[in-house]
């Protein structure tokens, strides 16, 4: 299984032929390492309704066919738009034949580009092959998060690190703590001024406290997992 990172908070996780984008912020997103009009996708999850987020979901599940999996209230949105879609919501899971989905919160907004506010933002744990992903969309710190890594033992989790709109890295070293995966990817840094931030930094703190390993990636670079 590979992990790509697409650039923000973008992913691409490719598992026996299946392509699941994650927030996939491509168009005009000045670090973005693939080309919405090209990239695969047989599902698109979507944390909430920012447009650096839901991005290019919706032209993507026209393009391909892929459903976008979001909360309901996001959902709703972009079937209007035209996509298809998978709903679900806080708590729940959703079981396909190659991945397994639950959602959990996240602390922050979901509003559209064109102001329309769509319920409550959310994380994932994606389960593909036996191997868990917990991907934090936009959030503060919250003490729950320990909850996951009580129920999951994380493979890997990707956490933002630029501060301003999201937690900082002094906080997203505190969220490995309670979520302990093996590897922790930062995201959401240094797109803009507002939320530049050293991820070598993160992860030499990551590294003093001996919480799992850090793994910075550039964007366009994979991991196997």
């Amino acid at each position: 299984m590979r992990v790509t990172y697409l650039g923000h908070s973008a992913f691409q996780v490719e598992t026996h032929g299946k392509s699941i984008l994650i927030d996939p912020y491509l168009e005009g997103n000045p670090k973005a390492a693939a080309d919405p009009k090209k990239i695969d996708a047989h599902l698109i999850l979507v944390t909430h309704a920012h447009g650096d987020h839901l991005g290019d979901a919706i032209t993507i599940s026209k393009r391909t066919g892929a459903p976008v999996m979001a909360v309901y209230e996001v959902a709703n949105y972009c079937e209007q738009q035209g996509a298809r879609t998978i709903d679900g919501h806080i708590g729940g899971v959703n079981k396909l034949p190659f991945c397994e989905v639950k959602y959990f919160p996240a602390f922050h907004g979901s509003t559209t580009n064109d102001g329309v506010s769509l319920g409550m933002p959310c994380s994932y744990v994606l389960t593909v092959e036996g191997k868990h992903i917990f991907h934090a969309g936009d959030t503060s710190l919250f003490g729950d998060m320990s909850l996951i890594g009580d129920e999951f033992a994380l493979d890997m989790a990707l956490l933002p690190i630029g501060g301003h709109y999201t937690m900082g890295i002094d906080d997203a070293v505190r969220a490995q703590r309670r979520l302990r995966a093996k590897v922790v990817v930062p995201m959401h840094y240094s797109t803009w001024e507002s939320i530049n931030a050293d991820p070598q930094e993160f992860e030499a703190k990551i590294a003093s406290q001996g919480i799992g390993r850090c793994q910075v990636l550039r964007p366009g670079e994979r991991f196997e997992l």
